[in-house]
């Protein structure tokens, strides 16, 4: 996304004239290309499908990996354009077809974006860092937030500088993110910010900074419409029923017996229901074959899954003793859920947005097949409480 929005920042200074205004302007990726009728099916960040009109005298331009001077930009053909490069325009909008008309196409390869998104993964790894929000100071604009995993502590974050970003309700996609401000960040808020720590790693002077509300709901299933895409479910925290609506972008899986029994080895190994304290032997549970072990503390990166921000999910969750792995691997492993295969009363564990109406959410994962697990979690007066072991965003994603 930070390059991307370098990217549009450019805003083509250099045609700016030559275009009548208002002028509508589109970054997104090509999804299709009729070089005979001269256009181009953009899909833009926003969601909407645009048909871009191109011109005999349109101007194609590459801009180089990682370059931001639209001066640094290469001349090149139609035929060079392909399915899933990133397209910046601007041009006139016929909104009634969504179609603009434009002189100038400026376009960043699918091979460099990909490069790209791994250089700036890499780098949100290495330089980022993940909590909880446990206060705001709009004035002075430094955020204090508790790490999670390993040796949690206290920092005091420094967003005089940061380019704020907010979750959407229904994703945790850095794409999907929309511009916030501090005034946005709200206590118990999942952040996470890309910057430089102080040398006792007490401050956080923050580059980028990305929030949101979360939650993970433990459930059973009361009935399911494959054709709306809905599960009705009942909390089994709360006793409320929710219904659940699903999208195409929601991560539907099913967790085998034994990837779920080793999830509930880790929540609480000495429990009985989860088969005891690691293997026969006592050693620590071994993982199911194809779960990745993890690297380190932060290696649990829980994007779009159960778990917390890129961490190794907190107290009580996946990370809290034993070694750490990576859950999103483990969950995008797992084989795909269809919604006709559940059934009444299944257990289930769906990741959300928080809303001030939880009676119905957006799943941004639904996850079965999880019984051991739910077995294992602590009760609380009777009900399954998941405790702090929240949906959060792993590495943002860098397109």
């Amino acid at each position: 996304m930070r390059v991307f929005a370098i990217f549009v920042c450019l805003a083509f200074a250099s045609t700016q004239a030559q275009t009548p205004t208002p002028a509508k302007v589109v970054a997104g990726e090509v999804s299709g290309i009729d070089a005979s009728a001269k256009q181009l099916k953009v899909k833009a960040d926003d969601g909407t499908t645009y048909t871009i009109a191109l011109q005999d005298n349109t101007i194609y331009q590459r801009l180089p990996l990682g370059e931001t001077d639209q001066k640094k930009a290469v001349r090149i053909a139609l035929p060079d354009v392909t399915v899933g490069d990133r397209l910046l325009t601007r041009g006139s909008l016929e909104a009634s077809t969504n179609t603009v008309t434009v002189r100038t196409v400026l376009i960043m390869t699918k091979a460099d974006v990909a490069q790209k998104q791994r250089q700036d993964q890499s780098d949100w790894q290495k330089r980022g860092i993940t909590g909880i929000v446990a206060s705001v100071n709009p004035a002075t604009k430094e955020i204090t937030i508790t790490t999670r995993g390993r040796g949690s502590k206290t920092v005091v974050l420094d967003a005089s500088a940061a380019d704020f970003r907010r979750y959407a309700l229904d994703s945790v996609r850095f794409a999907d993110a929309k511009p916030s401000s501090i005034s946005e960040v709200q206590i118990g808020d999942t952040l996470r910010a890309l910057g430089d720590k102080s040398e006792d790693g007490s401050r956080f002077k923050a580059q980028e900074l990305i929030t949101g509300a979360f939650q993970t709901i433990a459930a059973t299933v009361n009935s399911v419409d494959p054709a709306t895409g809905e599960v009705k479910v009942t909390d089994l925290q709360t006793k409320k029923p929710v219904t659940v609506r699903t999208s195409p972008a929601s991560m539907l899986r099913r967790l085998d017996e034994r990837t779920a029994g080793f999830l509930a080895r880790r929540l609480q190994p000495d429990s009985v229901s989860s088969g005891g304290r690691g293997g026969s032997d006592g050693a620590p549970a071994r993982p199911p074959d194809g779960v990745p072990a993890g690297r380190g503390p932060d290696s649990g990166s829980l994007r779009g899954a159960l778990g917390g921000p890129g961490g190794g999910g907190g107290p009580g969750g996946p990370g809290a003793g034993g070694g750490n792995f990576d859950l999103q691997q483990v969950l995008e492993r797992s084989p795909q859920l269809a919604l006709p295969d559940l059934k009444k009363g299944d257990a289930v564990i769906i990741s959300s947005a928080k809303g001030a109406d939880n009676s119905s959410v957006t799943a941004i994962s639904l996850v079965a097949g999880v019984e051991p697990f739910l077995q294992a979690a602590p009760k609380t007066g009777g009900q399954v409480n998941l405790g702090s072991w929240n949906l959060e965003a792993g590495v943002p994603e860098q397109q």
